[in-house]
């Protein structure tokens, strides 16, 4: 295992879960009395779970059928394209 990507990866995907909206939703669903936060984490657990392992499959197979050239231009391009448009937005 490379312990390197491990970290990167990690950081990157924890930093960027701080504060958003499943955080939130998480937090109120637990915030219920009547709701063991057992089940809440190992539901909210699962979901991300799942949706993780559906990104990296998505990725594996993205990667056999496109360079990385590419793949690294076309994520560039989405990432200045959704910052433009969440600053006109506002």
């Amino acid at each position: 295992m490379d312990f390197k990507i491990l970290a990167t990866v990690f950081a990157s995907v924890f930093i960027a879960e701080l504060g958003d909206k499943t955080q939130l939703a998480t937090l109120l669903f637990s915030a219920d009395k009547a709701v063991s936060k057992l089940t809440v984490f190992v539901g909210a657990s699962l979901a991300l779970v799942i949706a993780t392992g559906i990104g990296v499959l998505a990725g594996g197979f993205v990667s056999e059928h496109v360079s990385p050239a590419l793949l690294k231009y076309v994520a560039g391009v989405g990432f200045i394209t959704i910052g433009l448009w969440t600053l006109f937005r506002t």
